[in-house]
C-alpha cells in the first residue's frame, strides 16, 4: 500500500496510456452523448449536459433524462431560453437538484458568450462547472489535455498505484497519479477509457483482473488487495429528520407550491410542508385550518440525512388562507415534476382517494 505523502510512481507511464487506449478502441461503450474512437468530436453541449447529469448518478438512470432534455432543448441556446419551472420539472427524479439550477445558469452564460469556451481554465469560469466537469468537457469535446477524475477513474488509479491515503484526502495523490499517466494526445478517449474500465472491469466488488489491460502494472493486483482500494474513511451515521407534507385537494385538484429558489429542492413544485430541513425537524402545524386526516408515512433518503415524512390529507381547507401556489389536476399530478420525496407522498395520497 502506498504510504501517505510519498511520491507516486509507476514503471512505464506511456505504456499505461497505450494499453488503455488500445483496449478502449476495441471495447468503448456506445453512449448517446459519446463519439466513438475515430469519429468527429462530439457536440460540447451534449458532452456538458451528460456530464452534469452523470454526477452522482448511473448511466442507466441518465439515458432517459438525457433523451428528454435533448428532445425539449436540442441546443444550449434552447435550454438557455427555457423557463426555470419547466427545466426543474424535467429534472425531477434525477436528484441533486442544485445541478438543474446550475445547468440553467451555465446555459444562459454560454448563450450570452456565443458558445462554450475550449480550455479547462475558461470552462471553470462558467457557473456550476467544477474541476471535474470542466476537465471532462475540455478533454472529450475539445481534445484538450486535461486530468479527468470521476469515481470510476478514482477506483482504477488508486488500485493501479495502491494509493493508501483514505478518501477524501487521498484524492490529491489520485489526481497526481492520473495526471502522470494522462497522454497529451487523445486525453478525452483516455479519460473515457478509464471510466469504462472502472464500470466494466475494475468494479467495486470482484474486479475482473484477468481481463484488465493494465493488470501487468497494477500494484493492488500484484498484492492481491484490489478490493481494498480506494481506501475510504469510516462513514458517519446519518441523522433521521421528521416532517409533514400536506395534501390539500379541491374540485379534483391538489395545491402545489413552488419552493424557494435556493436550498434543498429549490425552485421545484412541491406539496406544502412544515419546514423540515437537513438540520431540523418540521413543526407539524398545517398551513390552514381544516379537517385533516393522517394518510401514512413516507421514508426517503437524502445524501446527508434520512427523512420520515408524515402525509396529512384535507379536502375542506379554509380557502381564504391558503398559501400561495397553484391547483394542479390530481389525475395529472405525475406530470407536475415533483421531486422524488413529494412524488412518493402524492402516490400515497392517491392510494387514499
Amino acid at each position: 500500500m502506498q504510504a501517505s505523502g510519498e511520491t507516486v510512481r509507476i514503471g512505464d507511464d506511456g505504456g499505461v496510456a497505450a494499453a488503455l487506449l488500445g483496449w478502449y478502441d476495441a471495447n468503448a461503450r456506445r453512449l448517446p452523448w459519446r463519439a466513438l474512437p475515430g469519429e468527429p468530436a462530439p457536440d460540447p453541449y451534449r458532452v456538458w449536459l451528460s456530464e452534469v447529469m452523470l454526477q452522482q448518478t448511473t448511466v442507466a438512470a441518465v439515458r432517459a433524462y438525457y433523451a428528454k432534455f435533448l428532445d425539449l432543448w436540442p441546443t444550449v441556446d434552447a435550454l438557455a431560453a427555457a423557463e426555470d419551472a419547466d427545466v426543474m420539472a424535467a429534472w425531477a427524479g434525477l436528484g441533486y437538484y442544485a445541478r438543474a439550477r446550475n445547468l440553467l445558469a451555465c446555459a444562459r452564460e454560454v448563450a450570452r458568450r456565443g458558445g462554450f469556451p475550449r480550455t479547462e481554465a475558461a470552462l471553470r469560469e462558467l457557473p456550476g462547472l467544477g474541476a471535474y466537469t470542466a476537465a471532462a468537457v475540455a478533454a472529450i469535446a475539445f481534445g484538450e489535455r486535461a486530468v479527468v477524475v470521476d469515481a470510476n477513474v478514482e477506483r482504477v488509479v488508486s488500485r493501479l498505484f495502491a494509493i493508501g491515503d483514505p478518501l477524501p484526502a487521498g484524492r490529491t495523490a489520485i489526481r497526481a497519479a492520473t495526471d502522470m499517466i494522462t497522454p497529451a494526445a487523445r486525453a478525452g478517449d483516455f479519460a473515457q477509457g478509464l471510466m469504462d474500465l472502472g464500470s466494466s472491469i475494475c468494479t467495486v466488488k470482484a474486479p475482473r483482473c484477468l481481463l484488465c489491460p493494465l493488470a501487468a502494472t497494477c500494484a493492488a493486483r500484484a498484492a492481491g488487495t484490489a478490493e481494498a482500494y480506494p481506501v475510504k474513511a469510516a462513514k458517519k451515521a446519518k441523522p433521521t429528520r421528521t416532517g409533514t407534507a400536506f395534501w390539500i385537494e379541491r374540485d379534483g385538484a391538489v395545491l402545489l407550491v413552488q419552493r424557494e429558489g435556493k436550498g434543498m429542492l429549490g425552485g421545484m413544485r412541491a406539496l406544502p410542508d412544515d419546514g423540515w430541513s437537513a438540520r431540523a425537524d418540521g413543526h407539524g402545524t398545517p398551513p390552514v385550518a381544516g379537517e385533516w386526516h393522517a394518510a401514512g408515512l413516507v421514508r426517503h433518503g437524502f445524501t446527508h440525512f434520512d427523512l420520515e415524512l408524515q402525509l396529512m390529507l384535507c379536502r375542506s381547507a379554509d380557502c381564504a388562507s391558503l398559501p400561495p401556489g397553484e391547483f394542479w389536476p390530481v389525475e395529472a399530478v405525475e406530470a407536475a415534476g415533483l421531486p422524488t420525496v413529494f412524488a412518493k407522498a402524492a402516490r400515497l395520497a392517491l392510494a387514499h382517494r
